[in-house]
């Protein structure tokens, strides 16, 4: 029997989801102002479960409640570093692994999350990734902090630095003691300085001050395509909308006018606050281009979105500058100006000088200083560019985005040749320019031509808003050198990462390049794995971090061979199903089913008896679940618990059109024997038993929607994956497929029930049932058409049949939409009989006061004196949220409930159906 851990038996699911979805909010100091990657866990649940799987469990209900209550205080941001809660934290772990520190492996390290917080908890740490920007990434968050960021005597320090002039010494940030500096943080920030001063002095005059005093902080552009209407030709300029500011005591905006004459144009005035006054009529938020679907300002000529994409692809369009945006020291808020002439010639002579300098470049690099490698596949997922004749990664930047990059790359590696001239431990150097690499990407990310400035904050848009790289119409150029959002902000934001994350003490931590199907580790080593692989085809890492690479590449390549010796990211051995290889979905589907599999094999082998393991995974869809299920049974690990945890913010949930995950599911799994063959119709009533008392948990924690639906899946597995097999009495292997139809159905059940409050769930049709679990699980949003017949097979629904007559189902390619009242044809709703449809039918007169018609409807239908009837209505309305049509007519409608009812049993009456 093994060691039971405190999250096999209990976690404060509900307090610790909380803990994570607000730290999206979280800046300062937090790792990701260091670099971004992608679909990075929180460090609130990567601490909490990683304390969770390696402490015991409690042996009272008082010792419970003592540590949920710690548990929920370790969650907390403010208390990350809170030596209290730390040092308890860490003694606790130590006793309960005997007094040695615990061997913790994370595989897919990624944003180095996970391994950070094993660390900070004081275990002995390994992190890897294949991919080298994670790995570098790593190298900045987990490995030189701890290895040089250790307090020493100022004294000391500065006595080691000859070369620096006295009033460059910095002690601008808080120290614990006067008397100690961390020595990584004051030479990350002393060259950090030196580069912004050497870039400054090489180009700052292509950013020039106005005339009083004001400093650009950026520029507006627009691409622009000739007008298709031969009688006219004009120059489009691609806008999506015209506003530059649009907040609550700010609203500024460019007016588009035609400039009259032998050859008219669009020209640009500003107006709004403190600005010329907003033209009557005139709507800021309607551009000149939607979806690649243009309109000419000066015929209204429309062309459509392959065209304009033709256009691009044969270098006819082009781009012009808009506007110039500036700031005034002393005075608050940014603001605006059309570009002249001037601006021009200033960015052609910027463009003189980056031809200069390039050539100069590539002899002593030799390789292109600008980008020259290719974008990936037209096709990848979430890749559009390519449509629009961007064929490199040079191709995101215009040309003084392009100078300014390179100017800064050349700054750090000559930073660097200057540490080792000063005297610096090539390892050291090393460590202190990294941190400046790290900073170059992120000013390219805040400085390409997929950049905007969001008019809501006035605020630059990054290129990396999502997981994708979509096309952007007019877009923002930034001034590195003095935009607030520039370099001294992110040396700022990089100062603060490294005075965050040097913990007192002195852990070991091991980082390397490694595919987690292979790992360079000895057999029995680890006493746990805390890991979130892969999901599918959800983030194409390499190919989204190849935008980084190539930057890397030319700034710290040299200096990391091993990394940086092939001309993209590593992509053969890459997790990842990609559907833009030679076989397709299929074969990118294979691929990694069988490449997860390999790595939880690994994880299996690389762990010692009985060690446990703590995986996170986040696929919405149940295709993915039966592959890590499968993957994890042919692994040999035993599930032992599933938690699901709240990782996203509200807000960007209900952005979706389509249904999004709130949660990721924490599965524990243990190195542990098996139970012999378990017989199916047994599995099965175990898998009942077990799923309903852990549904009601799940209910309490108010879990709800997909994310109950998952979360019930991870909890199966408990069961599931026990036994060495599980099979039916005719001999056959069921494997995934077959247990996730059963948790399904178990979970369709109970959830009706609970939708309904209890009473009501058998009196409802089939029909009646997925409407009320659709809008439960994806509310008003598209589903994944899978995903949506997998609900309706568990409501003993054909989805096809459904779509095809004219009722509330409507396929729309890959989805599938539930319609509302307001979406649907009244003329379709005639002689409904139907559940939903009548509800429909009546919420439309409803709106319309035709109180009779409603009347006359629910009595032919002999709803009007159904509980089920109302209890439906109320159920669908508590599943949506206020700002919902449906949801308005539902609420407005049963409000009126108890009138209408008597009014219907008066009219009975009359009628003669009741007798008094």
């Amino acid at each position: 029997m093994h060691n039971k851990r405190f999250i096999e038996e209990s976690f404060p699911v509900k307090e610790v989801s909380k803990e994570s979805a607000r730290e999206k909010n979280i800046r300062h100091g937090h790792i990701s102002t260091l670099h971004i990657w992608w679909a990075r866990r929180p460090l609130a649940s990567s601490r909490t479960t990683a304390y969770a799987a390696l402490i015991p469990p409690p042996k009272s209900i008082d010792e419970w409640q003592q540590k949920k209550e710690f548990i929920v205080e370790l969650s907390k941001w403010e208390n990350s570093n809170n030596r209290k809660y730390i040092e308890r934290a860490r003694e606790e772990i130590l006793k309960a692994n005997n007094g040695e520190v615990p061997k913790v492996l994370d595989p897919f390290s990624g944003g180095g999350a996970i391994p950070l917080e094993a660390l900070r908890l004081g275990c002995e740490t390994y992190a890897g990734d294949l991919n080298p920007v994670a790995v570098l990434i790593e190298k900045c968050t987990l490995e030189y902090p701890q290895k040089y960021g250790k307090p020493v005597s100022k004294k000391d320090f500065l006595s080691k630095r000859p070369w620096q002039k006295k009033e460059e010494s910095t002690d601008q940030l808080n120290f614990d003691s006067n008397d100690t500096v961390n020595p990584l943080l004051e030479d990350v920030k002393y060259w950090g300085e030196w580069v912004l001063h050497k870039a400054k002095k090489e180009i700052g005059r292509f950013y020039p001050e106005e005339s009083d005093g004001s400093v650009p902080v950026g520029y507006i552009w627009a691409r622009t395509i000739p007008c298709q209407n031969p009688t006219c030709g004009a120059e489009i300029p691609l806008m999506r909308q015209f506003w530059l500011a649009k907040k609550k005591n700010k609203k500024i905006s460019l007016y588009p006018y035609i400039e009259k004459g032998s050859n008219p144009e669009v020209q640009f005035k500003i107006v709004g606050d403190g600005y010329g006054p907003m033209p009557e009529g005139f709507d800021p938020s309607h551009g000149t281009v939607s979806r690649a679907i243009a309109t000419c300002s000066v015929c209204g000529s429309v062309i459509n979105a392959n065209t304009t994409r033709r256009l691009f692809k044969e270098g006819k369009a082009g781009e012009k500058m808009i506007a110039v945006v500036t700031h005034k020291e002393g005075t608050t808020g940014k603001h605006y100006r059309i570009a002249t002439e001037s601006d021009m010639e200033i960015f052609k002579r910027a463009e003189e000088y980056l031809t200069e300098k390039r050539e100069k470049l590539l002899d002593e690099w030799g390789i292109d200083p600008v980008p020259d490698e290719p974008l990936p596949p037209t096709g990848t997922l979430g890749f559009r560019i390519q449509r629009y004749n961007m064929n490199t990664w040079g191709d995101l930047f215009n040309l003084r985005q392009k100078l300014a990059l390179i100017t800064f790359t050349e700054k750090v590696r000559q930073a660097h040749k200057r540490m080792l001239e000063s005297g610096y431990e090539p390892d050291y150097a090393l460590a202190v320019v990294s941190y400046l690499g790290l900073g170059l990407n992120r000013i390219a990310d805040k400085d390409s031509v997929l950049c905007r400035l969001i008019s809501q904050t006035e605020a630059i848009g990054y290129t990396y808003t999502r997981q994708a790289l979509p096309m952007l119409w007019d877009y923002f150029e930034m001034d590195p050198i003095k935009n607030v959002s520039g370099w001294n902000t992110i040396l700022r934001e990089i100062l603060e990462n490294i005075k965050y994350i040097v913990f007192s003490k002195q852990n070991p931590i091991i980082v390397k390049q490694a595919s987690a199907a292979d790992l360079p580790y000895q057999d029995n080593y680890f006493d746990a794995v805390l890991t979130d692989p892969p999901y599918y085809d959800n983030v194409p890492y390499s190919y989204l971090s190849d935008f980084f690479y190539v930057w890397l590449k030319r700034s710290l390549g040299d200096l990391y061979p091993d990394l940086f010796s092939t001309p993209l990211t590593p992509k053969k051995n890459e997790i990842v199903a990609y559907s833009n290889g030679p076989g397709g979905w299929d074969d990118g589907k294979a691929f990694f089913e069988n490449m997860l599999k390999k790595s939880f094999q690994e994880i299996y082998r690389v762990l010692k008896p009985n060690g446990i393991a703590v995986i996170v995974y986040a696929h919405k869809s149940t295709a993915g679940w039966e592959t890590l299920i499968n993957s994890l049974l042919d692994s040999g690990l035993i599930v032992t618990g599933a938690w699901p945890i709240n990782t996203e913010m509200e807000a960007r949930l209900r952005a979706n059109e389509s249904a999004a995950l709130a949660s990721s599911i924490y599965i524990v799994a243990r190195k542990m024997e098996r139970e012999s063959t378990g017989f199916y119709n047994q599995v099965r009533e175990e898998l009942e038993n077990y799923l309903n008392k852990k549904l009601e948990r799940l209910w309490e924690e108010g879990i709800s929607g997909s994310d109950f639906f998952i979360a019930a899946i991870g909890s199966a597995i408990v069961v599931f994956g026990k036994y060495q097999k599980v099979m039916d009495y005719a001999g056959n292997v069921v494997r995934a497929e077959g247990l996730l139809k059963d948790v399904r159905r178990i979970v369709t059940d109970y959830a009706v029930k609970k939708i309904l409050h209890n009473g009501f769930a058998g009196e409802i049709t089939d029909l009646t049932r997925f409407y009320v679990l659709y809008r439960w699980e994806f509310g008003a949003a598209k589903a994944p058409f899978d995903e949506a017949r997998k609900l309706a097979q568990s409501c003993s629904i054909d989805l096809a049949n459904e779509w095809s007559r004219h009722g509330f189902i409507k396929k729309e390619k890959e989805f599938i939409r539930v319609l509302g009242p307001q979406e649907r044809d009244e003329k379709e709703l005639k002689n409904v009989s139907e559940l939903i449809d009548v509800l429909h039918k009546v919420l439309l007169l409803w709106e319309k006061s035709k109180q009779d018609e409603i009347i006359e409807l629910l009595q032919e239908s002999g709803f009007g004196e159904s509980e089920a009837f109302y209890r439906v209505a109320q159920a669908i309305s508590e599943t949506l949220p206020n700002e919902l049509k449906e949801k308005k007519l539902l609420d407005g409608f049963l409000s009126g409930k108890e009138r209408l009812r008597e009014a219907i049993k008066d009219t009975q009456i009359k009628q003669g159906e009741l007798f008094e």
